[in-house]
This record gives structure tokens, C-alpha cells and sequence, in this order.
């Protein structure tokens, strides 16, 4: 978190602080640690990646004002100063203009100080626009709707009227408008991360998957979670079961299992829209898998729903996000048939340029193709819902003239459910990746994942060497070569669990 201090013992806060406070996601103790000087991990490959064509984003829109006056090329001191001047003369373009203004949060006066990336002159005042890579503003990007209304409180103050417009330049071109709520919104998160910044004591926060992945400080929170077996282990937990927990004074797994059964965690209330729901039939899985990871092993609950087959094929997809690309592109189809048909390793592969992704989609339906020719109507097997999700997004933009794409989505079977069902797991999540480690599968590329992929691909499309791109690709391939292999693995492993299910007597 960016924090200045400035005048002696004033607290300061910056308009992009809100990140570190809402990513991954609200997190008081995040802010606590970095205040107390705690280490933090360095920022992902994918993350430094999104920094970078951030940055590139921003210049490409700068490039559109020729003329414009850059704040951020003089000594600090001045640019306060010289950002209230440009204002009053009007005319120019401000880039990277510094605000500053002061406010009392908590019985404290604190300041604040932003820079917003452009303040564009209209016909009376000002306009504040900021560049970001996302292509969609909405809840998940809080954040930046919090920054440009701190902009725009900064403006107020300064200048004793609002700033014209909030404007956010976003990924795909487009100027977006966000309403201004008079910096309410924002002051008031500030004085959220004000108490935890100046807490005494450690915030009593909760981990889980979601919430702590990409965060700096996994490293130090998640292994003391895992020491004290925390209820946010839980994979079938969500928030509001873990806070009420806390609540009640329920921080750890045996303590769950301490003062619930079935019937009585059934019964707790959550938040849940305007009102409350119980947690109802979720209660016996969540105590199970409790359970599970006190002893430290699986516990099957039924045979696995798994058909009858010799041969089953491996499918995993590496897509871009649909806030990195403007297509949502998959570019890579990866296909492995496995057991008695076993064959080599497939893909349907996405070009480079404007056809690239449709050659993508074609390249996999021959391949897709060529199986079943070869094979007949074998499953294929794949993890959660996004290769169902984006064969059915793809059949609709590019069709599916020889029936392929349809013949693989009804032969589609999700492991990720049968395996929800079937076991309760003493990991955190039923991911891919954690649920291989119960099978005895070990990955060659370690150090590898989803968020490497995209990075990776991103460094691919960006570079005019044609040896350096097969290369990158090439190791894109290995990964999602090992994602098919580990799924084959689960398999086998949940075809062995009913086996064992079926000898009981």
C-alpha cells in the first residue's frame, strides 16, 4: 500500500490504496502487516505482466494528446502548485496532476493525495479520466469506482466544485462514466483501513482459497491457518458461514466439530440477499470435510457416477480472461484419449493475428474429430464448467458445420462433481491441483499454472520472433499436457475409491 507521511505524525492515504485493500479481496489484515513492515511476496508473473500493459495502455491514450502538461516530470513539491495553476489557466491537458486535500476519519485528520492519470479541460472546469486494463467495471472492480470518487473529492476541495465528468478508459477503448457520490463512499472505506492500519492488536481475519489467492502475504497467513486448523480451510465454507463462526467463537475445525452436528450447523442463519438462509443440507458436508482434514485423509461417502468405459479422453482449454482479451479467446484445445485407447497428445492450437482464433476453434474441431473417427463416442472428461461454458460461447460465434463441437459437448462428463459427491478431501479446495496430490501424481512443471499460462501467451502475441513464440508455446503445450495427465490421474484414483467401496463388506 502506497503511504505517505508528510508534516510529521499525519497519517496519509493514496487515491490507489483501495487496491491493496479490496484485491484479492477485503482483507484488513493485509493493510495491518504491511503497516507493521512484514515481507510480501513479489508480485506474480501475470501480475507484473498486467502492470506493464497497463502502463502501455495508458501511453498509447496519452499519445492522443500532444500537448498535454506532464505533472510527474517535476520536482514533488511543485506539482501540487503546478497541477492548481494548469487548472486556472484551463486549455491543456494534465497528466499525472497531484491533489492533495485533508479529512477527519475516526477523530483523526488524515490526508489524502492522488494522482489522477489525465484532467481533460471542458467548457467549465475540468474532466478526470483514469486508464485501466479492465475491459468491465462492476463489483469486482470496486476499487477503481472508490479511486475516481476520491478524484473526484480531491477536486472538489480543491477547486470548490466538482470535477465535469469521472471517466474511466478502459481496456477495450471505451470512455466509461461513473457517477460522482461526493466521496462518501470513499472516505468511508478510508476509515475502515484507518483502524486496521492503527490497530494494536492483529485483525482477526479469516483465510480461504479465494479470498487469499494472488495475495503477498499467503506465505505468512496461510501455513499459521493451516497450524491452528481454521475453519477458512474449508472448502464448502463461504464467507459468511466462516464470519458467523468467528461470531461465536468458533475459529477452528475441532471447535466446529465441538459444538455442532448436522442438525444444529443445518440450522444456523446466514446472510443471504436482503434477509437470512439456513445452511440447511450443506451442513453434513461441511462437518465431513471438517472432519477430513482433522485426520488427514479422504473419506469416501458413495461410488463415484462414473460410466462404463475402456477409454476416456483428457480436455482442458487455456483461455484468456475476458478482462485481458477482447474475444475471450481460448488458445489452447488440449485433448488426450487415456485406458485401453490410450494416443498421443492433441491440441488445437489459436493462430496469431485477426483469423488466429478461428483457426483455434477449426484446428480443434479436426482434431476432436479425428478421435472419434478413430474412437467412436468416448467421454470427454474435463474439470468444472469452463470447457462446457466456452465450447457452447465458441459454437455460437464460429458454428459447428460437421457436428463435432455438439458431439463433444453430449459426450462431456465433469469430474469436478463426481468428485464433490464421491469424497470429502482434507485439502482447502476441490481444484484440479490440489485434489492430484491425493492421487500420487507429480508435476514436472512445478512452478507452473493458469496465471503463468496467460502471462506467457500474452509475451507470445506480443513478440515478432517466430522462433522465441513456438518456443513460448511449446511450454504452454507441456503445461496443459500435465493438466491432462493429472486429470487422468483423479480419474483412475476415484475409479479406485468405488473398487474399495464395492469390496466392503
Amino acid at each position: 500500500m502506497s503511504v505517505e507521511t508528510e508534516g510529521g505524525e499525519r497519517t496519509w492515504f493514496a487515491a490507489s490504496d483501495f487496491y491493496g485493500y479490496l484485491r484479492p479481496a477485503r482483507c484488513g489484515l493485509r493493510l495491518w502487516l504491511r503497516e507493521q513492515g512484514v515481507a510480501e511476496e513479489p508480485p506474480s508473473e501475470l501480475r507484473e505482466m498486467l502492470m506493464r500493459l497497463g502502463i502501455e495502455h495508458e501511453r498509447r491514450h496519452l499519445a492522443r494528446f500532444p500537448n498535454h502538461l506532464d505533472i510527474a516530470a517535476l520536482p514533488r513539491a511543485e506539482q501540487r502548485r503546478a497541477t492548481i495553476d494548469a487548472v486556472g489557466a484551463g486549455g491543456r491537458v494534465i497528466y499525472q496532476g497531484r491533489l492533495e486535500a485533508t479529512a477527519e476519519l475516526n477523530g483523526r485528520e488524515v490526508g489524502v493525495v492522488g494522482h489522477p492519470d489525465f484532467m481533460l479541460p471542458a467548457r467549465r472546469g475540468y474532466a478526470i479520466r483514469d486508464s485501466k486494463l479492465n475491459r468491465r467495471i462492476g463489483p469486482a472492480t470496486e476499487y477503481v469506482r472508490l479511486q475516481l470518487e476520491v478524484y473526484g473529492w480531491l477536486y472538489e476541495r480543491t477547486f470548490g466544485a466538482p470535477p465535469v465528468a469521472l471517466q474511466v478508459h478502459a481496456g477495450s477503448g471505451e470512455i466509461l462514466d461513473l457517477d460522482y457520490g461526493g466521496g462518501a463512499d470513499a472516505l468511508a472505506t478510508y476509515a475502515e483501513m484507518l483502524d486496521f492500519r492503527l490497530s494494536a492488536a492483529e485483525p482477526d481475519e479469516w483465510v480461504g482459497v479465494s479470498k487469499c489467492s494472488g495475495c503477498g502475504f499467503r506465505g505468512f497467513c496461510w501455513p499459521r491457518a493451516e497450524e491452528r486448523l481454521d475453519v477458512g480451510l474449508l472448502p464448502f465454507a463461504a464467507a459468511g458461514l466462516v464470519d458467523e463462526l468467528h461470531a461465536r467463537g468458533i475459529a477452528t475445525l475441532p471447535e466446529l466439530l465441538d459444538r455442532f452436528d448436522v442438525a444444529g450447523l443445518a440450522a444456523v442463519e446466514l446472510p443471504w440477499r436482503e434477509g437470512t438462509q439456513p445452511v440447511g443440507d450443506r451442513a453434513e458436508r461441511i462437518l465431513l470435510n471438517a472432519r477430513a482434514r482433522i485426520e488427514g485423509r479422504p473419506i469416501p461417502i458413495k461410488p463415484p457416477a462414473l460410466p462404463a468405459c475402456a477409454t476416456w479422453v483428457m480436455f482442458d482449454l487455456e483461455g484468456m480472461q475476458p478482462s485481458l482479451d477482447e474475444l475471450e479467446k481460448i488458445y489452447i484445445w488440449g485433448m488426450q484419449p487415456f485406458g485401453a485407447g490410450a494416443g498421443a497428445f492433441r491440441a488445437g492450437v489459436a493462430g496469431f493475428g485477426r483469423a488466429g482464433d478461428r483457426a483455434g476453434w477449426e484446428s480443434f474441431l479436426r482434431e476432436a474429430g479425428a478421435i472419434f473417427a478413430e474412437l467412436g463416442d468416448v467421454p470427454f472428461v474435463h474439470w468444472a464448467s469452463y470447457e462446457r461454458t466456452k465450447l457452447n460461447m465458441y459454437l455460437e460465434r464460429y458454428g459447428d458445420r460437421d457436428g463435432i463441437a455438439a458431439r463433444v459437448l453430449a459426450n462431456l462428463l465433469d469430474l469436478l462433481p463426481i468428485t464433490r459427491e464421491s469424497v470429502a478431501v482434507p485439502l482447502s479446495s476441490y481444484s484440479l491441483k490440489e485434489i492430484e496430490t491425493l492421487t500420487g501424481y507429480e508435476r514436472r512443471l512445478t512452478e507452473y499454472g493458469g496465471e503463468w499460462s496467460m502471462a506467457r501467451y500474452i509475451e507470445a502475441t506480443e513478440t515478432d520472433d517466430r522462433t522465441r513464440r513456438a518456443a513460448i508455446m511449446d511450454e504452454i503445450l507441456a503445461y496443459n499436457r500435465e493438466d491432462l495427465e493429472a486429470t487422468w490421474a483423479v480419474l483412475k484414483w476415484l475409479r479406485g475409491l468405488g473398487a474399495a467401496d464395492d469390496a466392503r463388506p
